[in-house]
């Protein structure tokens, strides 16, 4: 799931691997592109958020609701990205952009797909390598293999949080004052799905670095690992760090809500719940 800058630089010439530049803010949404055509990491292509990793928003969804497949298999094909590939993500070290974009990947059939630990800040702490030119890859062909045990359905949340299960666990990846319903900077409403429990995303990193594996299994030690685990947040972004940190724990079913808190409370009717 993660890859280390030691690791990255190490592999630079190899041309099995393609890197990705997710490098994003939500209130400069031009700062990735920008941030791209400075400087990045020598042979990556760039992915912006809400351009080729979200679809378009509408009434129900959530904010940054999946694209199509198949324009997004396409844009994968334009930047030379094939199956056969080993992929690096990366942000500027929050993970959470990087994590999106592997999670999408996992989501399409791509197992060898990793987030770039530290980001690209830790890579010029690092005085490693960058570069302005953009790469310019030969188009691919990329073969999309849906794995639907990954993503978890609006209406398979609203059964779980009505009736609850033995079976499932829903995880509210926001921080603890947005679940708690004590603030709302963003969402109608504030609280949470009811019936959720709360495992910030950010606690799973330590100076933009994931947490080595037994401090992140120490970090989940309240949930059962032969439950399936459905993870959300505000707008199916910050989930997926929550997804890649529950796999490195050993978590086997994740599934992601990608609609999230967002989705949710754009049904008039749907509760939520303070605490």
């Amino acid at each position: 799931m993660i890859k280390t800058a030691e690791w990255l630089t190490n592999h630079l010439s190899d041309s099995r691997i393609r890197i990705i530049d997710c490098r994003f803010k939500l209130n400069d949404p031009l700062y990735g592109r920008k941030a791209f055509e400075k400087s990045h990491i020598p042979g990556a292509v760039f992915f912006d958020l809400e351009k080729d990793i979200s679809g378009e928003v509408r009434e129900h969804g959530g904010r940054h609701p999946l694209p199509d497949v198949d324009e997004f298999a396409a844009k994968l094909e334009k930047a030379g990205i094939s199956n056969d590939l080993i992929l690096v993500a990366y942000d500027d070290g929050e993970c959470s952009y990087a994590s999106r974009f592997v999670w999408m990947m996992h989501y399409l059939g791509h197992k060898e797909s990793y987030v770039l630990n530290g980001g690209f800040s830790q890579w010029i702490e690092n005085q490693l390598p960058v570069e302005q030119s953009a790469y310019k890859p030969e188009p691919t062909n990329f073969q999309v293999n849906i794995q639907e045990t990954l993503l978890a359905s609006y209406e398979e949340v609203k059964e779980l949080s009505e009736k609850g299960s033995k079976e499932k666990v829903l995880v509210d990846s926001r921080d603890r004052r947005r679940y708690e319903g004590l603030e709302e900077p963003i969402d109608k409403k504030a609280g949470h799905i009811p019936g959720a429990v709360n495992y910030p995303w950010t606690d799973g990193l330590e100076d933009r670095q994931f947490l080595d594996g037994d401090r992140m299994k120490a970090r989940f030690k309240e949930l059962d690992p032969n439950k399936k685990i459905i993870v959300y947040c505000g707008s199916g972004v910050t989930a997926s760090p929550n997804y890649l940190a529950l796999k490195q724990a050993g978590f086997p079913n994740v599934k992601v809500y990608i609609g999230s808190y967002s989705d949710w409370v754009s049904y008039e009717n749907n509760p939520v719940a303070t605490n």
